[in-house]
């Protein structure tokens, strides 16, 4: 436990992790500052001098974990050309499900005052599913424009369809990572057609 008092390096980034734990272990019943702060190691006033309160905590988590996700996956388009179409968006969409991403999504709809605040940042233009729905729509339109993908292809309604999927698990989902990749896959399987070239049948 850090003593009272002394700084601690990297304070939000150590709490955002330690909520996290606490959420894939506890679901957002159990996300509460006692319990980030001693999964952290920490004393109990430290959430407070970084944040408002436990809204304003688990808010700053969900927009911080998105802003990691689209900056992970903004480079997308620039994979035009390169690896497998498929393999190139069922990684994208991956990307946005993430490891604890159902359960920061709970705790985000869990409390109105976080689902407020979120919905307020991205109106602002903070980074959120729409950013990710963007890059696959334009890595697409790359795509098409090499002639790895059919010249008909409509990839603004592909990426909202598998960006629209991806969000429907995040809220829903209770299926363990594995599950979720081969389930991922699967989605791209069925709605992006087959490379042109591929030889598999259209």
């Amino acid at each position: 436990m850090s003593p009272r008092g002394v700084a601690i390096p990297d304070a939000r980034e150590r709490l955002f992790a330690a909520a996290e734990r606490v959420l894939a272990r506890e679901g957002p019943a159990g996300l509460t500052n006692r319990a980030v702060t001693e999964e952290a190691g920490c004393a109990k006033g430290l959430l407070y001098n970084h944040f408002a309160d436990l809204d304003d905590f688990v808010a700053r988590l969900v927009l911080d974990r998105f802003e990691r996700i689209a900056a992970q996956v903004g480079p997308l388009p620039e994979q035009a050309g390169r690896g497998d179409v498929r393999e190139n968006l069922a990684e994208a969409a991956l990307t946005l499900l993430g490891a604890n991403g159902p359960a920061i999504a709970a705790a985000a709809v869990s409390r109105n005052g976080v689902a407020e605040r979120v919905r307020q940042a991205w109106a602002e233009g903070a980074p959120g599913p729409g950013a990710v729905e963007d890059a696959m729509a334009r890595y697409l339109a790359a795509e098409q424009r090499l002639g790895r993908i059919p010249a008909d292809t409509d990839g603004a309604m592909l990426a909202l369809a598998l960006a629209g999927t991806v969000h429907h698990l995040l809220m829903h989902d209770s299926a363990q990572p594995a599950d979720r990749q081969a389930l991922i896959r699967r989605l791209v399987a069925a709605l992006v057609p087959p490379p042109l070239g591929s030889g598999a049948p259209g």
